[in-house]
């Protein structure tokens, strides 16, 4: 399993250094939930770090009032902390 495990977190990798892509994006293309998705960009965002490329995030930002100051990156967030709205754009996440 954790072959197969490696070989999707390459996989993943490989598609954002194609192309921004959101958690819901790429739990379609891998065909995997979402959730699954995040835990296995935690793993390519540390293999990623301190080396020639950089993981890059585009923040959650909330439809209703703009607020994009999230404190976790790799999750999806349900709710606005300032406007409690529920229209979140998710975060975006790229390789470069």
């Amino acid at each position: 399993m954790r072959e197969a495990d490696e070989t999707t977190r390459q996989r993943l990798a490989d598609a954002l250094r194609a192309e921004p892509a959101t958690p819901s994006e790429l739990a379609v293309q891998f065909e995997l939930t979402p959730e699954t998705i995040l835990r296995h960009l935690e793993h390519v965002s540390r293999s990623v770090d301190g080396g020639d490329e950089q993981f890059l995030v585009a923040p959650p930002t909330c439809r209703d009032c703009g607020f994009d100051g999230f404190d976790e990156l790799l999750n999806r967030p349900s709710r606005c902390p300032d406007c409690k709205s529920e229209a979140i754009d998710e975060p975006t996440y790229t390789i470069e």
